[in-house]
């Protein structure tokens, strides 16, 4: 039975239909004015007056939330945790696994194919490590930190289905053509992030996806732009955690500023605490520290985040004054784009039925994932 939502302001990640409808079961089925729409016999029609409905949110950087971690062994656990997920709108998301032993990780990737393939919500996997920089390790622990190694990327993404279709690695640690091409032909995006590279060095390799932008990599200095100066003046996507803590309000600002709608993608960088009280948790088997929203671990560092993607939605609106049609962008179509996610990223015909529906307040009413509706407040 197809659900039509109707008199909705709809952003499809193309153009913005003011008093539209869109007509769904599994796939979406038709979208347009409302002044269009035949109804037929079997419809489910739902008034959407005062509501506003967008794409569903892709996080293409989270390492768990609602008391689970992206490294669990259980892939019934991680199937679980993202269906909770959907419970904030996202619809699609990157695992991310942090450093760790090559045996874990290898594990970690036959773990999370077993979740995806129960959970289509499972796009992909996001290695962020081992092949970082001590100096900007942040919450990941130094000891098991490697080198790039091409031979241990092909048996993980092997291992793994396929899944993994970004990795985070610090370039300054030692990197050759041959690994980098061998990543394109797999389909993995490569990403700075937990680095100290300068911005000739990022200029010769050119990553095309900056992780976590501010955050554990050389920041902005007058005589070394570094990492930070090469997400603004290159053409790379970057990554932005819009929590308030990671990056000041005023820091969002100034990155959507410079960087702008078209290259910023929001993440939740979560762990498992995401969804649970203040306490103890660990993040990729670390103690890590929760009070009041913020997450730390052991040393003092930042450790992940307890976002919500529907806040970081919100958040990003009210940081930055931009638009809906700029916040979708940084929310479902870059990613989808970047990453050729087929049937992702936006509310056309044929595509994915993966869409939320926000009142005029921007606060998540419905969340619907593959033409269901998962989540309804």
């Amino acid at each position: 039975m197809p659900t039509v939502l109707i008199h909705a302001t709809i952003y499809t990640g193309k153009q913005v239909i003011e008093d539209g409808y869109v007509r769904f079961d599994r796939t979406i089925l038709a979208v347009g004015p409302s002044s269009t729409f035949k109804q037929h016999s079997d419809d489910q029609i739902i008034d959407a007056s005062e509501c506003i409905i967008i794409p569903g949110f892709i996080d293409v950087h989270t390492h768990g939330g609602y008391g689970a971690d992206s490294m669990n062994p259980d892939p019934e656990v991680i199937s679980q945790m993202v269906d909770q997920m959907a419970c904030e709108g996202v619809t699609g998301v990157f695992l991310t696994t942090m450093t760790q032993s090559a045996d874990l990780i290898a594990k970690s990737m036959q773990t999370i194919k077993l979740a995806a393939e129960v959970n289509p919500r499972i796009l992909g996997i996001h290695l962020e490590g081992p092949f970082i920089s001590p100096k900007y390790h942040g919450a990941q622990p130094t000891a098991l930190i490697q080198k790039l190694d091409a031979a241990k990327i092909v048996q993980w993404n092997h291992l793994s289905g396929g899944m993994i279709k970004l990795l985070t690695y610090a370039p300054e640690m030692g990197v050759d053509r041959s690994t980098i091409s061998d990543c394109q032909k797999l389909g993995i995006q490569l990403s700075v992030g937990h680095s100290d590279a300068t911005y000739q060095l990022l200029k010769a390799v050119r990553p095309p996806h900056v992780t976590h932008l501010f955050n554990a990599q050389r920041g902005f200095h007058h005589r070394e732009i570094g990492v930070a100066g090469y997400a603004m003046l290159s053409q790379a996507k970057v990554e932005l955690i819009c929590d308030g803590f990671h990056v000041v309000p005023e820091a969002v600002k100034i990155a959507y500023q410079m960087i702008g709608p078209d290259r910023l993608e929001l993440i939740t960088d979560s762990m498992e605490a995401k969804g649970e009280p203040d306490g103890m948790y660990q993040l990729g088997g670390q103690p890590v520290s929760v009070q009041v929203g913020r997450a730390t671990g052991s040393n003092g560092h930042l450790a992940g985040s307890v976002l919500k993607y529907s806040d970081a939605f919100k958040n990003v609106i009210r940081f930055t004054d931009c638009s809906i049609v700029s916040a979708v962008k940084m929310t479902s179509t870059n990613q989808a784009v970047e990453f050729n996610l087929k049937g992702k990223g936006f509310l056309e015909n044929g595509y994915d039925s993966d869409l939320n529906v926000f009142d005029n307040h921007l606060d998540l009413m419905a969340t619907y994932s593959y033409g269901k509706l998962v989540n309804k407040n």
